[in-house]
C-alpha cells in the first residue's frame, strides 16, 4: 500500500522489462476503484483510450520508449473509503509504428445508431 493525503500528487512509472529495445509503452486507460475486484461500478477516470479525463493528470517525458511515466492528484475517494486501487491497461507496439495504438493519442470512440 502507498499512502497519500487528499490532493497529494502521486508519480507513477510503468516499466517494460524485454530484450527488444524496438519496443514502446503507452498508458490507455487507468480507472480507480475503492473495490479492487470491481472497476465497473463505482470508479473514476484518470486516462480513457489515451484520453485524460481528470484535470490533474499528466504525462511526463521518458528518454526510455519502454518506460511510460505519469501522475495525478489524490482525490475524494481518500475520504469516503479506507483504501482505493488503480487498475491501469498499457499498450506496448513497434518503435516507430506510427500506425500502431501507441502513436494514435486519444481516441474517442463513439457508439453507432442502431436506428429503426
Amino acid at each position: 500500500p502507498y499512502y497519500v493525503d487528499l490532493n497529494q500528487n502521486l508519480f507513477l512509472q510503468a516499466s517494460l522489462h524485454h530484450s527488444d529495445p524496438n519496443l514502446v509503452v503507452f498508458v490507455d486507460t487507468c480507472v480507480a476503484s475503492p473495490d479492487p475486484s470491481n472497476f465497473r461500478t463505482l470508479t473514476y477516470e484518470l486516462i480513457r483510450s489515451g484520453c485524460v479525463k481528470d484535470p490533474t493528470y499528466s504525462s511526463y517525458y521518458s528518454p526510455y520508449s519502454d518506460v511510460a511515466r505519469f501522475s495525478f492528484n489524490s482525490f475524494l475517494f481518500i475520504n469516503q473509503y479506507p483504501s482505493v486501487y488503480l487498475q491501469c491497461e498499457l499498450v506496448v507496439c513497434r518503435y516507430n509504428d506510427y500506425s500502431s495504438r501507441c502513436y494514435q493519442g486519444c481516441v474517442s470512440r463513439f457508439k453507432r445508431n442502431a436506428g429503426s
